[in-house]
């Protein structure tokens, strides 16, 4: 079109010269601009044929470029924006500007446009206007010679090339700017260095060298610009196979295969680059790379970087053909990567595998190709949105080694320190794979942990440890959630024992332990800790480190999580200590101090006490409490130590255990004797061993196990009673004496009482005595503490010191009380009230400590400390108060008044005038922080139940208040346990539920309301429900069994509480359930982990909460008439839940909510059913469930004397079913009857003679049934059925087949099976020592699960393998519609062909595998358009949908449809193909060939989906 254009326009005038002149006027459109440019190249032709004369047409020529052109594209630089018009005119500009170079008949032109558009580019930058001279240079560029303006083409080239890369730069930049930026980079990459490439030479090395100049490109980033050049420039960087057979020809331009450069640039493209047009651009350069190679023949290596190792890349016409089919597969495997899902990449996956085998070499086992193209693949996926092909990707790289053993490379060791460990930071990784059991292990953790072993054994020594330690660092370089780090911790727990790390491995492993710190969930982390500390014993080269690094490092790990002594882990450390004591490294300040036949372990520990409790040279009046970290570090290493010399003296002498232990603590020993009589001991000395007794006491413990079995902690015990007179003088004396009056002090007081309770415990574990001195201090302490509070309270001014030692008294007369009340050995007083009890009662409750004044001695330091934390002490103080209030309401509460009446005198304020005690606590909550207000609930919980009947507002008031409290604490894990349990206690206490049922007022809908609020709650907080329901069945357990008429008619109030627990369960989100399935696997792992021994287990899981509901109703006895009233009452809810839940949705799937809570409902109504009276039950079931129970009427019948006329009416009944038009009700009426029918003939039931010969010859016609359709099989199948072949109805009536059995088999989600096991360690709730309703004996716990339908997949034997498992309870299976159509589809085609007017063509599409009424639609009009001649779905229903007709516009009415369900399409497409068809499948593979390039036969049949 644009030479006919140029004919006519020349034909109209002859000369160009007023042509030209003439376009050269007017304005400058887009359309004017493309009319000059071809008009000039029309010239331009005619001038190289010979036809255009060289008079004035160069003159003409340079006038329209120095006249128009020039000053045209000036103009357009200074006005940036125009949008596609604007870019036009550029385009068509610049052709023009190089027609007329050309036609000026001389290199001046070109060269001085060239010069001034370089200035306007350097001047501009990476400005608008650079597109202008952009176009200019790419225009003229040609046109410059390359021997004479080669200066000029090196310049131009370097700047086109700095252009091109500033993009990343600019890139940075926000807004329009960065994008017009990233617009001339394009165009300078895209149009102006092909155009200098064509120039060669000069211009080409200098964009080759600044190409390699700039690097490996060192972030994402920088990629994509360096990958737009290079694939601009292929054609001219790599060597042209077909031009110039001779080296000299292949030497005249670069070739990029020989540089190192080139290839990571396209590895980082390949695997690290954002977009994918980045990407393809590698893949063109690596496949432009490979076909040139082959096609040269030539060989060719380029090394790495580094000089050694594997090459980059390689070529070697010896071994062409492998090395074709390496980068084949490799180029198909990043090509299929793009698409970026599983199904289309997973037969992709084996090919990987190949290009192992491919890449090693067979004879010496080294790398053929440099791994880091390996690395690339994986990079790709593991960096993928598709989380299913990252865990694909990571799965297979694991998996290494299974088959293969690969060569070392340090790539491959950077390549899992970073990518690899990236990746594994993903927690959803770990997911269990389908039917994989709950609790069984993450299988991706468990094959890090194979290779990972695999890997660490086969690396070479010097390089196994720096390999490890970066390991370990890389670890702590990130927030790493709980699973990860576990199962990375579990991994390195089980590398083999070698020397690989030193003190910078242990500080790695300190820091590590530092970031399992961060995970909420206790288990995992307890967990993770107990790897660690495997990791350390079994990798650190202890002649590296010193007994200070490892209990330095011992201290890292939580005594109450991980390390605690009598653990499996103990016992392990202590065993490597012992082990390798003597290969420590010395430190200079560990020396044996004249310990005879001491060990190097012996002499550290034994310095370590000595430096502990060592007397400080100098110290200050007003100085703090030291630091724990000192005595917790002491106290294991003793322990240690001495454990230690127990395991080498287990099979010589006792004693020596007892040696050991004695002169490790004799310093310590000997300065606690002193205590009580040296007056002027150092304070920093006391707190220190005070410190060091309590822990020594607080480790030494073993938990779970009697502590009399334990010979170090009967030693211990024995020794620190020895000293119990001169410590408890001493506390007495600091706590009474008024020697503790800075805010400091009260850290040493808490030290003090806590001493105090442990001498407490400990003297009554070896049996309590009146006159021992523990005796003889408690009564002095508490006597002193009341003397000091009343002389406080007689109005003296507040000093600082005055108000600390009234805190100090009442917390001393809190632990007093406290412990009087857990032991009552130490029960002083009788139960008369004495000044104690008077004094206690009448405390000004509340009552906030005034600030106290400055002292003039005392210093601004301790002024400004007292200032600051005074909220905090006066907490402590009123807390102390309640505590003992608690005490004495306990005590006394025999004495509490049901209502307050008038009190003239009342000798116990407190307990006499309940109502102002009730409303002070009130108070108390508001004031008080929430770590404070347990002995405020207990009071309350003692006070409510007197006052519910009185002062109803009053209590509702407080159960409000309470609640408030509990419900701000949800997110406070370390206080929100222990304030749960104390407002249950006090809300839902037997006596308050009772009351309040009773008088059915405020109080009643309140505790419902609050009961709903907690049941709400422990859908977001697992285990609040628990509390609930454990302790409400616990408090009506142990009052049925006192008043068994009173009890349970009070929980039938609250039965709705029992109903929600029998139903309870909710549906967790995945990353919920992964916690759950990890945390379930470190229990199964019982004593292998030393966390499962020292964490207590809590039982928070929703499992539980059925579990506490089943086993109440178990203890329910339907002869007791408060229980079989509670248990009708509950039943009835029951069915009104179930009807409430079928009647909310009509429809719902396998394991939905829905699903699941009926399934819940109908379990817990069979553990009631046996406790109620046999009778008619009015229940509406299915005709299918109704005929399998009619398959077990020997069992139902077995205590039935007269059986006929139940066989008869079930006979009749079953009969009339066989008849049923549908499949199922006839193979399940089949089974009822086969039963039945067996049962009359052993009753020899002659009234059905007639029958016999009919039902006899169905019976046998349906056993024998010919061939082996799928009819045969679900007869065979459904016999098999464990309801029908195995379930006893009697026998296995237990707990394990309601609730573990049945859903098992049934197809139930797993998170619905509960294992006996759960059932028996729930000892909340005891059931009888002959309780026999637990396990089933028969063996149903044995099957499998399995589901007699045989599904309908095609009539070929080999394909019944594949059938799809019975999942879905609401599947319908017609067998009758799965057979082979029997019409013949071509008459049916050509009918409705005819019918619609419309010509008969040879093309079919089949669309039966497509189900989305939108895709179809599409479809649906495509083929009409295309002239189809029949379109083939699933069913012809689709065509109703709203979405169907929206898209398809009506073109149904025009194409003939045809209905052939799956099942029917195997023997559909075999008679096409016998019709001359050829089927042809529609989709993407490796082996698909391109639409545009495939010729249909006449007859196609087009396979979709």
């Amino acid at each position: 079109m644009e030479c006919v254009l140029a004919e006519a326009l020349l034909s109209q005038s002859r000369d160009p010269r007023a042509l030209l002149a003439a376009l050269c006027r007017g304005e400058a459109s887009a359309e004017r601009v493309e009319t000059l440019r071809f008009l000039l190249q029309r010239l331009e032709d005619e001038a190289a044929r010979g036809g255009g004369g060289a008079g004035p047409l160069p003159e003409a020529a340079r006038e329209v470029a120095a006249g128009y052109l020039v000053p045209l594209l000036r103009g357009l630089r200074g006005r940036p924006g125009g949008g596609p018009d604007r870019r036009r005119v550029l385009r068509a500009a610049g052709a023009a500007l190089r027609s007329c170079a050309r036609l000026a008949g001389g290199p001046q032109l070109a060269a001085t446009l060239a010069e001034e558009a370089l200035r306007d580019l350097l001047a501009a930058g990476p400005a608008p206007g650079a597109e202008a001279a952009v176009e200019v240079l790419a225009a003229v560029g040609p046109c410059l010679r390359p021997r004479e303006d080669g200066p000029l083409l090196e310049r131009v080239a370097r700047a086109a090339l700095g252009l091109a890369l500033g993009a990343d730069g600019a890139g940075a930049g926000a807004g329009a700017g960065a994008g017009r930026a990233e617009d001339a980079a394009a165009l300078a990459a895209g149009r102006l260095l092909p155009a200098l490439g064509q120039c060669g030479g000069a211009a080409l090395r200098a964009v080759w060298g600044g190409l390699v100049a700039a690097g490996a490109p060192s972030g994402p980033g920088r990629v994509g610009p360096q990958l737009l050049v290079l694939s601009a420039l292929a054609e001219r960087l790599l060597p042209e196979p077909g031009a110039g057979r001779g080296p000299r020809a292949r030497e005249e331009g670069p070739d990029a295969r020989r540089c190192w450069r080139f290839w990571r640039t396209v590895q980082a493209g390949l695997a690290q680059a954002q977009d994918a047009l980045t990407r393809r651009r590698a893949r063109y350069l690596l496949q432009r790379a490979v076909e040139v190679s082959a096609e040269l023949g030539a060989p060719c290596t380029c090394g790495p970087q580094e000089g050694t190792g594997p090459s980059l890349f390689w070529w070697s016409e010896k071994k062409k053909d492998e090395l074709l089919k390496f980068w084949e597969n490799y180029i198909l495997i990043m090509e299929t990567l793009e698409g970026n899902q599983i199904h289309v990449i997973k037969p992709v996956l084996p090919k990987l595998k190949s290009l192992f085998e491919y890449a090693v070499s067979e004879e010496d086992g080294c790398w053929l190709f440099h791994p880091s193209w390996h690395m690339c693949i994986y990079k790709r996926m593991f960096e993928s949105e598709n989380k299913i092909l990252t865990k694909e990707g990571v799965i297979h790289f694991l998996e290494l080694y299974e088959t293969k053993i690969l060569p070392f490379s340090p790539e491959f060791s950077e390549f899992i320190i970073g990518p690899l460990m990236d990746a594994l930071s993903e927690s959803s990784l770990y997911i269990r794979s389908p039917g994989q059991l709950i609790g069984s292990g993450s299988p991706l953790g468990l094959k890090l942990q194979k290779f990972l072993v695999t890997y660490v054994s086969l690396l070479p020594e010097e390089i196994k440890s720096s390999f490890l330690l970066k390991f370990i660092q890389k670890m702590t370089s990130r927030h790493w959630c709980g699973i990860p780090i576990l199962f990375l911790s579990k991994a390195l727990a089980n590398v083999p024992r070698c020397k690989a790390l030193g003190v910078d491995g242990l500080l790695a492993l300190r820091d590590v332990l530092q970031c399992t710190m961060i995970t909420h969930q206790i288990l995992l982390r307890g967990a993770a800790q107990c790897y660690l500390l495997q990791t350390a014993m079994n990798l650190v080269d202890v002649e590296k480190v010193s007994l200070s690094d490892v209990s330095t490092f011992l201290m890292s790990l939580r005594q109450e999580e991980s390390l605690r002594r009598g653990t499996s882990l103990w016992t392990e450390l202590c065993d490597w200590l012992r082990v390798n004591e003597s290969r420590f490294r010395h430190a200079s300040a560990c020396s044996s101090i004249g310990l005879p036949e001491t060990s190097s372990l012996n002499a550290y520990v034994k310095n370590l006490v000595q430096e502990c409790i060592k007397s400080p040279s100098w110290e200050r009046e007003d100085h703090f409490m030291p630091d724990w970290f000192e005595a917790k570090l002491v106290a294991m290493m003793v322990l240690l130590a001495v454990d230690v010399e127990g395991m080498k003296s287990q099979y010589s002498e006792k004693r020596r255990t007892q040696n050991v232990l004695r002169i490790f603590l004799d310093p310590l020993l000997e300065s606690l004797m002193k205590f009580g009589t040296n007056a002027y001991m150092p304070l920093l000395k006391t707190d220190r061993c005070l410190q060091l007794l309590l822990k020594l006491l607080h480790t030494c413990m073993l938990k779970g196990s009697s502590t009399q079995d334990d010979e170090v902690f009967t030693l211990l015990q024995s020794f620190v009673l020895s000293t119990t007179e001169s410590v408890s003088e001493f506390i007495l004396r600091r706590l009474t004496m008024n020697e503790l009056s800075s805010v400091s002090d009260l850290d040493r007081c808490h030290l003090y009482l806590m001493v105090l309770t442990e001498l407490i415990n400990l003297h009554l574990k070896v049996g309590w005595k009146r006159g021992n001195p523990i005796w003889r201090v408690i009564s002095p302490l508490k006597n002193a503490s009341i003397q000091h509070l009343q002389e406080l309270d007689s109005g003296q001014d507040p000093t600082l010191a005055r108000q600390i030692q009234r805190v100090v008294s009442m917390a001393a007369l809190a632990m007093v009380c406290e412990a009087i009340d857990q032991k009552p050995e130490l029960q002083l007083d009788s139960l008369d009230a004495g000044p104690t009890e008077r004094f206690l009662s009448s405390l000004p409750l509340n009552c906030t400590l005034q600030k106290p004044h400055a002292e003039k001695q005392s210093s601004s330091f301790e002024e400004s400390s007292a200032s600051q934390g005074w909220g905090k002490i006066v907490a402590q103080y009123i807390h102390d108060q309640w505590i003992c209030l608690s005490f004495l309401l306990r005590k006394y509460h025999t004495l509490i008044p049901a209502s307050e009446g008038e009190v003239l005198e009342p000798i116990l304020p407190a307990i006499q005038m309940p109502v102002r005690t009730l409303q002070a606590a009130l108070e108390a909550l508001t004031v008080l922080p929430s770590d404070q207000v347990l002995p405020v609930f207990r009071c309350m919980k003692i006070l409510v139940p007197k006052l519910l009947t009185s002062s109803e507002a009053l209590c509702v008031e407080s159960f409000d208040t309470a609640w408030k409290i509990i419900s701000a604490l949800s997110n406070t894990q370390l206080i929100f346990w222990s304030n749960l349990k104390a407002f249950v206690q006090f809300v839902f206490d037997t006596k308050v539920l009772t009351i309040a049922a009773k008088i059915k007022g405020q109080a009643y809908f309140k505790i419902k309301e609050i009961m709903y609020k907690i049941i709400e709650m422990s859908a977001i907080k697992t285990g609040v429900f628990n509390t609930l329901i454990s302790y409400c069945c616990k408090s009506w357990i142990v009052s049925a069994s006192d008043v068994p008429q009173v009890s349970l008619s009070s929980a039938k109030n609250y039965s709705e509480l029992v109903l929600e627990a029998c139903i309870f369960g909710t549906v967790f989100r995945r990353d919920q359930r992964l916690i759950q399935d990890v945390q379930t696997y470190i229990e199964n792992l019982g004593h292998d982990c030393a966390a499962n021994m020292v964490i207590e287990n809590t039982k928070r899981e929703d499992h539980y909460v059925r579990i506490c509901a089943v086993k109440f109703l178990c203890l329910l006895h339907g002869s007791n008439v408060s229980h079989k009233l509670f248990m009708e009452d509950l039943a009835i809810k029951l069915l009104d839940k179930d009807d409430l839940v079928s009647k909310c949705r009509t429809r719902y799937y396998v394991n939905s909510q829905q699903h699941r809570v009926k399934n819940r409902i109908w379990q817990t109504l069979l553990v009631l059913f046996p406790s109620f009276d046999q009778g008619e039950e009015n229940l509406k079931t299915s005709i299918c469930t109704f005929l399998s129970v009619l398959s077990h009427l020997d069992i139902i019948t077995q205590n039935i004397p007269e059986k006929k006329p139940i066989l008869k009416q079930a006979l009749i009944i079953v009969l009339q079913w066989c008849f049923n038009h549908n499949f199922s009700i006839r193979l399940y009426a089949l089974v009822a009857l086969k039963k039945i029918w067996s049962m009359c003939k052993t009753l020899n039931m002659e009234e059905f003679d007639a029958l016999t010969s009919v039902i006899e010859s169905s019976l046998n016609e349906v056993e024998n049934m010919p061939g082996a359709g799928n009819a045969k099989k679900n007869w065979q199948r459904i016999q098999e059925h464990f309801f029908f072949a195995t379930f006893h109805p009697l026998q296995d009536y237990c707990l394990e087949t309601i609730f573990y059995i049945f859903p098992r088999l049934s197809g139930l989600v797993e998170d619905e099976w509960i294992a006996i096991g759960k059932f028996t360690r729930f000892t909340d709730i005891p059931l009888d020592a002959g309780f026999q309703w637990y396990l089933s004996p028969t063996h149903l716990c044995e099957l499998k699960p399995g589901d007699w339908a045989q599904q309908d997949i095609g009539s070929h034997s080999g394909e019944a393998d594949s059938q799809s498992e019975w999942t879905d309870v609401q599947k319908k299976i017609i067998p009758w519609k799965n057979s082979a159509p029997d019409l013949d589809l071509e008459v049916v085609f050509q009918d409705r062909v005819a019918r619609l007017g419309k010509s008969i063509s040879r093309l079919i599409v089949v669309a039966s595998l497509i189900d989305k009424p939108t895709n179809l639609g599409g479809l649906c009009r495509t083929c009409e358009v295309f002239g189809a001649s029949a379109l083939i779905v699933d069913s012809l229903q689709c065509v109703r949908d709203k979405q169907f007709q929206s898209l398809s516009v009506s073109a149904e009415q025009w194409l003939p449809l045809v209905e052939v369900k799956p099942p029917q399409l195997i023997d559909f497409l075999q008679q096409k193909k016998a019709e001359g068809y050829t089927v042809i499948g529609v989709e993407q593979t490796a082996k698909s060939v391109d639409l545009t390039q495939y010729s249909f036969p006449e007859r196609s049949l087009l396979l979709l989906g």
